[in-house]
């Protein structure tokens, strides 16, 4: 009877454990990255521009979640973009989660330092090094840190139109996606109870009110939108992009004609983006204890273009290749709750982004735009050189295969993944 007794007890021990051993957890953290004294701003090729003033903080905001041996990290940097070669410095310093499993966004803030190490005509590179590395470090602290700070959490997610003056596509007004996708994770126990950890905001849009060339450094849009979440009780704020290639950027038109670009327009359309996004998660079910999957590949893509081989080849940032005039860069395919998310190491035009996401397991989809690496634009071939507009993205592009490529590689990863759960 004893023996019984006994192997009862282990049993449920065991039971007990595994249970408390699967619950899903989230953790999140931030780490201020505003250069002091500020260094140039750079928006795209070309020589940064010396920064005089800065409107709001630079900042790198991690959102933690774990579910049994799963554990991943997204992490969004305000930066122009943050190539692989930076990324995985701060892979190798954090603890706890496989590389792989290590997601790091740029929010493509057009007003910040440069990232790339764009050369010049003559080879010349002017990105301060030292602060690249200071931001290494501090990614995989604020990695660490939400690791550290994980606690049982449920989820409400939710996708819906974000309604209001916030973005267009300036080479054709209606062709984005008005779509805003939402995960926001509630704490179930301690403290923190009933409260939001963090809210990720999922939009296509260019941050680039303020722009590079008028001296400012600043994060745009993106830091009113943070401290508006973060006002409103939303926890950590993180911002993911999306689909905002071609060119889906800030609605800062003005009817005579002109655009508003300074810091109060940043706030009237991130502070707008925040409240829409809060509105469409704030009706969201909660979702206990949700399933968490996360995979990835090596995928490659051809160098076609003069421009793009000479900065890979001239710029002090190392990007791995695969070969001659061939770039690797990493493909993620996550299942949260009832969301699928996957990863684009660019800037997609918009109508890869509604083909992907149409194509996606879900009726949640998430496209986490300039992820993993940022390689310029990523468009068809149909689309390649097409238009005289779209002779700006193609020459800042790989060339015409990235975007057949990306499809095609990131149909066979939803293939081959399981679906997420879906929506009740």
């Amino acid at each position: 009877m004893k023996v019984r007794v006994a192997i009862l007890c282990c049993f449920f021990l065991i039971s007990s454990f595994c249970s408390i051993a699967q619950h899903f957890r989230a953790g999140a953290a931030v780490r201020l990255i505003t250069p002091d004294p500020l260094l140039p701003v750079s928006g795209g090729i070309g020589t940064p521009k010396k920064a005089t003033e800065k409107n709001g903080e630079l900042y790198v905001r991690v959102l933690v979640l774990e579910k049994g041996p799963v554990r991943v990290a997204i992490v969004n940097i305000d930066n122009l973009g943050w190539p692989a070669a930076l990324g995985n410095k701060s892979r190798k310093l954090i603890k706890g989660i496989a590389p792989e499993n290590v997601l790091i966004g740029a929010t493509h803030t057009h007003s910040g330092p440069d990232a790339y190490g764009f050369p010049n005509e003559k080879g010349e590179s002017f990105a301060d090094l030292a602060y690249l590395d200071q931001c290494v470090n501090k990614i995989a602290d604020a990695v660490n840190e939400a690791v550290g700070k994980l606690e049982d959490a449920s989820l409400k997610i939710a996708v819906g139109e974000a309604k209001g003056k916030i973005a267009y596509n300036y080479y054709a007004d209606q062709l984005y996606d008005p779509r805003c996708g939402v995960i926001q994770a509630i704490a179930t126990s301690g403290a923190n109870k009933g409260k939001p950890l963090a809210t990720l905001v999922n939009y296509a849009i260019h941050p680039e009110v303020i722009g590079s060339g008028r001296g400012i450094l600043s994060p745009d849009l993106c830091g009113p939108l943070y401290d508006r979440i973060e006002s409103q009780g939303g926890g950590v704020a993180v911002f993911m992009n999306g689909a905002q290639g071609g060119m889906v950027t800030a609605d800062n038109r003005l009817e005579n004609g002109k655009e508003a670009n300074d810091w109060n327009e940043c706030k009237r359309i991130g502070e707008l983006l925040a409240d829409e996004a809060l509105r469409i998660v704030n009706t969201a079910a909660l979702q206990e204890n949700p399933d968490l999957y996360c995979t990835s590949r090596k995928i490659e893509f051809p160098v076609d273009s003069e421009i793009m081989r000479y900065i890979l080849q001239k710029s002090p940032i190392k990007i791995e290749m695969a070969g001659d005039n061939m770039v690797a860069t990493q493909l993620n395919l996550l299942n949260i709750g009832t969301a699928q998310v996957l990863t684009v190491p660019g800037e997609a035009l918009p109508n890869i982004g509604f083909y992907v996401k149409r194509n996606m397991n879900t009726k949640q989809p998430f496209l986490f735009g300039l992820t993993n690496d940022a390689f310029g634009y990523m468009l068809t071939k149909v689309d390649f050189n097409s238009f005289k507009r779209y002779d700006y993205v193609s020459r800042t592009s790989l060339g015409e295969k990235t975007g057949d490529i990306y499809i095609e590689q990131a149909l066979k990863l939803i293939k081959e993944s399981p679906k997420p759960a879906v929506i009740k």
